[in-house]
């Protein structure tokens, strides 16, 4: 197994333990709460949550170079719970799909750039391929940040969340 196919591996595995571990505790709070305006990035719990299946789909559609458009990077994909929760679902099983095939491409295209219009910046932007695959991951691992200290803030705890101690990391 060659880094890049480990490292992408690990990252979607890790990914999804943390969907799972997360979502399973945002279930047990209130509707109300979990779309409570708590002052944060994306207003709520929700809001995080939607959010970072926005921008997983979106850089799945760089990647895969079948590049999908949305209103905003705040843009509600649904406001119910459980309808989430299923495309967060689908998405993930996506993303490790894609990982397995991402980590089998030769080194020399992980120079190659991803081109896309970025939302943040309002322009077209190149970015150089495996800066974006590691991107796509840190940005993840950002927003669960921000989600986990919302959880914190409402009462929940969240458990474990350092990749060092995801199913099969440590022995």
């Amino acid at each position: 197994m060659n880094t890049l196919t480990s490292y992408l591996g690990t990252m979607a595995a890790y990914n999804r333990w943390m969907n799972e571990s997360l979502y399973g505790i945002c279930a047990s709070i209130p509707d109300e709460l979990r779309k409570k305006d708590m002052g944060a990035s994306y207003t709520s719990i929700h809001g995080t949550l939607n959010h970072l299946l926005l921008a997983d789909i979106l850089w799945l559609s760089r990647f895969e170079n079948t590049p999908k458009t949305f209103p905003s990077l705040d843009y509600v994909l649904t406001e119910d719970f459980d309808e989430l929760r299923l495309e967060r679902e689908k998405t993930d099983a996506h993303i490790d799909r894609w990982a397995a095939l991402e980590g089998t491409r030769p080194e020399e295209e992980l120079d190659q750039p991803v081109r896309f219009h970025s939302m943040t910046l309002g322009k077209e932007v190149s970015i150089q391929r495996r800066i974006s695959l590691m991107h796509f991951f840190n940005h993840q691992t950002h927003h669960r940040g921000q989600l986990t200290t919302l959880l914190n803030q409402a009462g929940y705890d969240f458990g474990l969340v350092d990749l060092a101690w995801a199913p099969g990391s440590s022995s």
